[in-house]
This record gives structure tokens, sequence and C-alpha cells, in this order.
């Protein structure tokens, strides 16, 4: 494997884990970024490039399609902005595997509540940086000096 292969897939693996770890991220339709609301990610580790939001009905992501999604860790230690398509999720399945006391809180009258929408995202591409940039680019930042290249190891252009 290339070093910039192993670097984008370590760095897609740090995105995971953090994302797994706080899973909390702003989402938007790409129609119209007025939509940007913090969501909670529903996620599983063996779906590879898909993420799942429980949602309402009346709320405008009911309407699906290009979205963009932007995370922090919570650590401050991983960042990303990714897009991918929201789409209906229609897997009882699914629904069932994902839901909890914390979706629950939402939509007290359980998984057959009729403004109840699960939306499967589906990624495509991302850009991932991590703030990881060792102890010798550290020091030179703090002296005030250029870092540029150092730095360009901690970020990515990849598919989720």
């Amino acid at each position: 494997m290339s070093d910039d292969r192993q670097r984008d897939e370590e760095l897609k693996q740090q995105f995971w884990d953090a994302l797994a770890d706080s899973p909390f991220l702003f989402l938007q339709l790409d129609s119209d970024p007025a939509t940007a609301v913090p969501m909670t990610a529903e996620l599983d580790e063996n779906a590879n490039g898909t993420i799942w939001f429980f949602t309402g009905r009346d709320h405008a992501f009911a309407r699906g399609g290009p979205a963009t999604a932007i995370f922090a860790g919570k650590g401050h230690d991983v960042f990303a902005r990714f897009k991918g398509a929201l789409i209906h999720e229609t897997s009882r399945e699914r629904l069932d595997k994902e839901w909890s006391n914390f979706v629950e809180a939402y939509f007290p009258r359980g998984k057959n509540d009729p403004n109840l929408l699960m939306l499967r995202f589906e990624l495509a591409d991302a850009e991932i940086w991590t703030t990881d940039v060792g102890l010798a680019t550290t020091v030179k930042m703090a002296l005030g000096r250029d870092v540029r290249d150092d730095t360009r190891e901690a970020h990515t252009e990849t598919a989720l």
C-alpha cells in the first residue's frame, strides 16, 4: 500500500473512531443551508459509508437529497466535512437495530409514531483533518516557524 493510501486509511479510521466516540454533527441539506442543525449519527461498524438519523416527517430533512455534514471530534483532534445523500430508510430491521431510549425521548409514541422518519445518509466524498502533528511540528508552531508542509500529512480528501 502506498504511503498516501495508508495515510488516507489511517485518517479515515481516526474519523470513524472519533465519530463513534462522539456521534454528534451538524447536518444540512445542500439545497438549503438554513437547515443546518445538530444531529446524532446512528452508526453500524459493519456498514461502511452509511450513517442513519432519526427525524420527524415534518422536518426539512424529510425531503431527502444531497446533504453535507460537519464534524468536530470531542477532543478537537479530528475534524471532517462530508457529503452524501439522505434517503428514507424503510428497513424495519434497521429501525429496530438503531432504536434506543434516547430516540424514544423524541418520539414518545414509539417506533410506530406517525411522525417518525429514519434517514440513511449514503456517504460520498469527505475531507478529514487531524491535529495530531507530532512534537516536532508543535515546537515549530510555538516558535512561529512555517509548518504548512508538515501539516499536509494531517489532511486528506477521500471517499468514505
